[in-house]
């Protein structure tokens, strides 16, 4: 039987509250899935170093290293050698003796290359001697990949010009889910849009979001919106914008799982307000594939990276980081808004479900054209 193995140099999240967290998961039961439906068996391994070198040696013991096709495997926001715990490694030559067997047994390699925040000062949180160290290991973990994989998969073919591996790259955004979604009765009077997102950062852009709908709303009100996010950060948020989110009459809510998902079905679209700046042009937010796989056209900042994902397939309408523009954009959606949603229906699952990844990886790392 043929064989894919799946490599997660680091233990898999309980609670999947973030990007990072959840994409292992939900590409490893893609995989699944892909597998049961192609003959295929999926072998993981995952977890501390010393988890996965006794992964590894039994699997070798009992001969079910054979007849591989190819491995997929992710790396973390720390270099793979720092993800046991206390950034501690037990086995710390184990990734390089996975990877050597399969460089030895010529079975293609590709790894998903997740973020390069640690190149950008701003973002990156050490300094000093710490952050001189921490990013050499970082160049390390570049110089590791180039060596032992044949492509780099990335969140968006944006980010590669700051990716210093030289292997052909290929970009792999988050993927999106098959879910039934119900139909709604819109009220023609008033539109309901959502934004699940962070407060605390202005590159978040809610408050660039409040301006916009200020001047959507002035005259009278046609669409109403409600504010996803932890309550932590509201209750962190000043008096005063506390003040303006209430004088706009937004509802805002701390919910997350079904709950969510019964409030996306009220919706008719979604927002991402952010910022532009030289990360978020190529960073592939996952509220994107979220909206999507729950029905929503998506009003979205012209970021280059998700700007491109909208444009491509018509799921949305795409503006200017400023007041005016924005309030445009969501009035054309309010106008618009059955056509994109048409669109969304028609490819997105087919073209951007966790199983369709795994079909790009396939294609990808046994060089079959697209």
């Amino acid at each position: 039987m043929k064989k894919v193995l799946v490599y997660y140099p680091f233990p898999l999240a309980k609670q999947t509250n973030s990007g990072s967290k959840l994409r292992p998961h939900e590409m490893y039961k893609a995989f699944c899935e892909w597998g049961a439906k192609e003959g295929i068996e999926v072998i993981l391994i995952s977890g501390t170093s010393a988890e996965r070198e006794k992964q590894f040696c039994q699997l070798q013991n009992e001969g079910k290293l054979t007849n591989l096709l190819f491995c997929y495997m992710e790396n973390q926001t720390i270099p793979l050698w720092l993800t046991d715990p206390e950034h501690k490694p037990q086995k710390p030559l184990i990734d390089w003796k996975v990877l050597r067997y399969l460089k030895k047994h010529h079975v293609p390699v590709g790894v998903f290359y997740r973020d390069v925040y640690w190149k950008f000062d701003e973002l990156y949180p050490l300094k000093g001697w710490k952050k001189k160290i921490m990013q050499t290991v970082y160049r390390w973990e570049e110089r590791f990949y180039e060596k032992y994989c044949d492509v780099i998969f990335l969140p968006s073919m944006e980010m590669g010009k700051y990716v210093s591996i030289r292997r052909p790259m290929v970009d792999l955004p988050p993927g999106g889910k098959r879910k039934t979604i119900p139909l709604k009765q819109r009220d023609n009077n008033v539109s309901k849009a959502i934004y699940v997102g962070g407060i605390n950062n202005d590159d978040y852009g809610l408050f660039l979001l409040l301006d916009a709908l200020e001047i959507v709303n002035q005259e009278k009100t046609i669409v109403h919106l409600t504010v996803v996010c932890r309550k932590n950060e509201y209750d962190a948020l000043p008096v005063s914008k506390k003040e303006r989110i209430k004088q706009l009459n937004v509802e805002v809510k701390h919910i997350s799982g079904e709950e969510l998902d019964r409030l996306y079905a009220q919706m008719d679209f979604a927002l991402i307000p952010r910022i532009r700046s030289e990360y978020n042009d190529f960073s592939v937010p996952v509220k994107l594939v979220e909206y999507l796989s729950n029905g929503l056209p998506i009003v979205a900042t012209s970021c280059l990276a998700q700007k491109r994902f909208i444009e491509e397939d018509g799921y949305g309408i795409i503006c200017d980081d400023n007041k005016h523009s924005m309030a445009e954009a969501i009035r054309d959606m309010i106008e618009y808004q059955d056509g994109y949603r048409n669109n969304i229906v028609r490819t997105f699952v087919e073209k951007h479900s966790w199983v369709a990844r795994v079909e790009k990886v396939k294609k990808t790392l046994m060089g079959e054209d697209e």
